[in-house]
C-alpha cells in the first residue's frame, strides 16, 4: 500500500535508491543488508547473567536474515539498570557476550550492543540503588524519589559509557547503539519538562544537550573508529513540555559536528510518561497489570488507562518527522517505526534513509527478512496489539507466535 503513496518529492529518487537487501556499512561495521533488528528488551539476563536463551534469541534473527541484530539493554552503570536482572558493564560475563557475538557472526549477521543509563526509568526497589535524574522527582516505576545528578555523577556516568563502548568492542560487537531516547537519563537531561537544573546542564538547549555531547565525545575518544557508533535520539517525548522535533534537529546537527556518531536512529516516546507513543496501536493494560506483583497490579488497573494511551497505527509512522532530521544532517540514518513490508522499506530507501529497523514484526516472524526477499509482496503478520510489551518480565515474545522461545528465564 505504501508503494502507491510515496511522497511526490521522493519520486525522483526512486530509481536511485539503494536496494534494502544490498550490503552497507556503519563506520567499520559491515552489514550484509540494511535491515536491523531494533533493540527490544529481551528479559533473558536473570541477575545480569548472559544466558543461552539470550544467545538463541539473537541467533534466530541472524538465521532469519537481518543485516544486524541489537542486544538490549546493556546498562553502563549499576544504578542505570532497569531492574536487578539487567546486565551492566561492571559485571563479569564469563564469556557470555563473546559467545553471543560469535554465534550471530556464524550466521552471517552483524551484532550491536545498546548501551545507556536508565535514569528514572530504573526500578530502584529492584536494583537497590536510588534512581538518578537531572532534577529530583518521584519516579513512576518504583513510586520513589530520584536523586538529582551531581557533577561527579555526570562525570562518572560519562566515563561508564566509554567503558561500556570499550567492553562491546572487546567482546566482538560490530557496533554500539548509544541510548539517548525514551526519557532514559540522557533523554531526561534533554527534556525541558524533566530537566529543571540551573547549572551548565540545564536551561538552554545547549546546556541540556551538554551531557549527551560529552558522552558522545568520550565514547569516540575511547574506541575511535574501531566499532560502529549509532546514536538513538528522541524526536518527540510525546508529553506536554517535553523535548520536541525542532530541538532534535539541532541536537542531531551538534552530534554530526562532534563526529561522535556513524549513524542516527530517531525515535519517540517516554518510557516514564507515555510508553505507547513509541509503538502506536493497542494499549495492553490488562496484560501489563497481570505481569506485575500484586501490590502494583491494583494501582495499574486504576491508572493504567491514563498512562497507557492508545495511538492509531500506520505503516512507517515516524517517516515524516525523521525526514526533517534527514534534511538537516548527512550522517547515515536508520528509519524505525512501522516497517512491516517491502513497500515501507522502499519508502525509507527512496526518502534518503540508509537502513530500516524492525521490532515487533521480527518478534512475530524472525525470518521475515528472508520471506520478504523471496516474496516482495509479503507483509508482516504483526497486528500491533502490543501484548509483547507485557512479556518483557518473563522473556520478550510475540504471544501470537506458535512455538515461541521459552518464558522461564527469570
Amino acid at each position: 500500500m505504501l508503494a502507491t503513496v510515496i511522497h511526490m518529492n521522493d519520486a525522483s529518487s526512486v530509481h536511485n535508491r539503494p536496494d534494502v537487501f544490498s550490503p552497507a556499512t556503519i563506520g567499520p561495521a559491515r552489514l550484509r543488508n540494511r535491515i536491523i533488528k531494533s533493540a527490544t528488551f529481551e528479559g533473558r539476563t536473570p541477575r545480569g547473567r548472559i544466558t543461552d536463551e539470550l544467545i538463541e534469541f539473537h541467533t534466530e534473527y541472524a538465521r532469519g536474515g537481518v543485516g544486524m541484530t541489537t542486544v538490549a539493554y546493556l546498562a553502563t552503570s549499576p544504578e542505570g539498570r532497569t531492574d536487578r536482572h539487567c546486565f551492566h558493564w561492571g559485571l563479569p560475563d564469563d564469556g557470555g557476550l563473546r559467545a553471543l557475538t560469535d554465534a550471530v557472526h556464524r550466521e552471517g549477521a552483524a551484532v550491536s550492543a545498546q548501551i545507556g543509563h536508565a535514569g528514572a526509568v530504573a526500578n530502584s526497589r529492584s536494583t537497590g540503588r536510588t534512581a538518578l535524574s537531572p532534577s529530583r522527582f518521584v519516579a513512576p516505576q518504583a513510586v520513589a524519589p530520584t536523586k538529582a545528578c551531581t557533577t561527579d555523577d555526570i562525570a562518572r556516568i560519562t566515563s561508564d559509557h566509554a567503558r561500556a563502548a570499550r567492553g562491546a568492542l572487546e567482546t566482538g560487537f560490530d557496533a554500539i547503539e548509544v541510548h539517548f531516547g525514551h526519557n532514559y537519563l540522557v533523554s531526561e537531561f534533554l527534556s525541558p519538562r524533566l530537566n529543571r537544573r540551573r547549572d551548565g546542564y540545564g536551561g538552554t538547549l545547549a546546556n541540556r544537550a551538554r551531557f549527551a555531547r560529552e558522552i558522545g565525545r568520550a565514547i569516540r575518544d575511547e574506541v575511535g573508529d574501531r566499532i560502529g557508533i549509532i546514536v538513538k535520539l528522541n524526536m518527540d517525548d510525546g508529553v506536554r513540555g517535553g523535548f520536541w522535533l525542532d530541538e532534535a534537529v539541532q541536537v542531531a546537527r551538534w552530534i554530526e559536528e562532534d563526529g561522535s556518531a556513524d549513524a542516527l536512529e530517531m525515535t519517540v516516546g517516554s518510557s516514564l510518561l507515555n510508553p505507547i507513543y513509541l509503538f502506536k496501536g493497542e494499549a495492553p493494560v490488562d496484560e501489563f497489570a497481570r505481569s506485575q506483583p500484586p501490590a502494583i497490579r491494583a494501582g495499574m488497573k486504576l491508572v493504567g488507562r491514563r498512562m497507557f494511551k492508545e495511538y492509531p497505527y500506520t505503516d512507517a509512522y515516524m517517516y515524516d518527522a525523521a525526514r526533517q532530521i534527514r534534511e538537516a544532517v548527512s550522517l547515515p540514518m536508520i528509519l524505525l517505526g512501522g516497517i512491516v513490508d517491502r513497500a515501507s522499506m522502499d519508502l525509507a530507501m527512496a526518502g534518503g534513509f540508509e537502513f530500516v529497523a524492525m521490532g515487533r514484526g521480527l518478534l512475530r516472524e524472525p525470518d521475515l527478512p528472508r520471506r520478504l526477499r523471496a516474496d516482495p509482496a509479503g507483509r508482516s503478520l504483526c497486528v500491533h496489539c502490543n501484548r509483547c510489551m507485557a512479556t518483557i518480565y518473563s522473556g520478550s515474545r510475540c504471544v501470537l507466535r506458535e512455538g515461541g522461545p521459552p518464558t522461564t528465564c527469570r
